[in-house]
């Protein structure tokens, strides 16, 4: 269940930063725009679990 809900999180942010904010797709960059915005939610949440 764990895993399940951790891809389905994942694939919510996937969609929500690749369709609903258009300021990441400006000049051509879409999916650098959502793979940073994944990249960094997985160091923020690896910080958040060192530091806690």
């Amino acid at each position: 269940m764990p895993w399940g809900l951790a891809f389905a999180a994942g694939a919510m942010i996937f969609v929500v930063s690749d369709e609903m904010i258009p300021e990441s797709h400006r000049k051509g960059f879409e999916r650098e725009a959502t793979f940073g915005l994944i990249i960094g939610f997985i160091v923020m949440m690896l910080l958040d679990n060192l530091f806690a």
